[in-house]
């Protein structure tokens, strides 16, 4: 439960600042395109930090649902392939690496699917 909270906060403080990152250091110095993409990478990197916390508080309420567990570490993995490789296309300009962010979308959906699994099957 603690960790999820933990890696959360660090996920939102993370998001926040590369969001302000983006919207502030970049702004002029990246095409539309690339911004756009960056965009999207902050953006789905806020949305699942909030979903850490969220499986911090799940954790608390389903102690015996171990499924909890793993999708927390599916919604991190997320951020890490699908942020993190938007991250690094739009600052590199490196197209193909958006071939792999699929990969981390994957992880959001099978996490999310994991976590409600798992409520559902808790007693």
């Amino acid at each position: 439960m603690k960790l999820w909270f933990v890696a959360g906060a660090i996920c939102m403080a993370l998001a926040v600042a590369l969001g302000a990152f983006g919207a502030h250091g970049l702004k002029n110095r990246l095409p539309a395109d690339l911004l756009a993409i960056y965009h999207t990478g902050v953006e789905y990197h806020i949305y699942h930090a909030l979903g850490l916390l969220l499986v911090g508080v799940i954790a608390g309420v389903y102690p015996t649902a171990s499924g909890v567990q793993w999708a927390g570490g599916l919604l991190l993995a997320g951020i890490l392939v699908f942020s993190g490789s938007l991250y690094a296309l739009s600052l590199s300009g490196i197209r193909v690496l958006g071939a792999i962010t699929p990969l981390g979308g994957l992880a959001f959906i099978a996490g999310w699917i994991t976590l409600a699994v798992s409520v559902w099957r808790a007693s």
